[in-house]
């Protein structure tokens, strides 16, 4: 694989948890998610089929525990045909570059995400003064420097049975995936199930629909159309990027009400990307 790729410049690992860390969860017989701390890394594939694709790769130094779970599903040596991104952000690319070099697969992502992979540009820095707890408040110790992929990052393609879904705000070619035949969605950051600010839900991954973590969403609107887009599929489950999964009422009625509030619950009444539209 090309021996230009490599790690965010300022990669570290992140001293946080959740009482679901290491812990994976079934929630159809081809969809399985891991807890890695506090973010959640999805394997798609039937465990006997060998053939399977990673959704996201946790936070940095997570490249262990992802090859250990694969091996633990899918059996030892099994790699997956592919690597699929719903954004690039530090806890969903950590065990990335690692893996990429290891078992030289593609990697796929929104093409408006692809400079944030190739080394090209930077995401805009955390904002620790957003309204919200403390995990925003200590967001300006996250990293934000690009890893770069080089040309094993390629622009989205399809994905067997997986509707794509462009789901910005949260960041520029953030996409969510939807599968028609059981209404399972995976949201990634577009929507989450824990309050991603607070400390203590957080740690006890107290369950309810969330909008997407304020320290780190730069557009608000488009984040609120994102809801929208994706409370309009009605989905049965859902996995999130951050939280534990949830189904049937509790997601739909929790969705609705986050759609109905978003600018009351979501949206913080302030903060650098709230104010300043030179994000947008």
């Amino acid at each position: 694989m090309d021996e230009e790729m490599y790690e965010s410049e300022d990669s570290k690992v992140i001293p946080m948890t959740s009482i679901t860390n290491g812990t994976g969860e079934a929630v159809a017989p081809d969809v399985f998610y891991y807890t890695d701390q506090i973010v959640n890394i999805s394997f798609i594939g039937y465990p006997d089929s060998g053939e399977w694709v990673l959704v996201d790769a946790g936070l940095p130094k997570s490249a262990d525990e992802i090859r250990y779970e694969a091996a633990t599903r899918f059996g030892e040596d099994s790699r997956p045909s592919a690597i699929i991104l719903t954004h690039g952000h530090f806890d969903h690319v950590g065990g990335l570059v690692e893996l990429v070099q290891e078992w030289d697969v593609p990697v796929y992502a929104h093409e408006q995400e692809i400079p944030y992979l190739t080394g090209e540009k930077s995401y805009p820095e955390p904002d620790p003064g957003v309204e919200g707890g403390l995990l925003a408040k200590i967001s300006k110790y996250y990293p934000n420097k690009p890893i770069n992929l080089s040309s094993a990052v390629k622009p989205v393609p399809g994905l067997k049975e997986w509707q794509w879904i462009h789901t910005p705000g949260h960041s520029p070619g953030h996409v969510s995936f939807y599968r028609e035949r059981d209404a399972m969605l995976l949201s990634g950051d577009a929507f989450i199930t824990v309050r991603q600010d607070s400390f203590y839900n957080v740690l006890m991954q107290t369950s309810e629909v969330n909008g997407p973590p304020r320290y780190l969403t730069t557009d608000w609107e488009a984040a609120k159309k994102s809801v929208e887009t994706l409370e309009a599929l009605k989905p049965d489950t859902v996995v999130p990027g951050h939280g534990t999964a949830m189904q049937k009422e509790a997601l739909q009625e929790g969705l609705k009400h986050l759609v109905e509030t978003f600018d009351q619950t979501a949206k913080p009444d302030y903060g650098r990307y709230v104010e300043d539209t030179k994000y947008h």
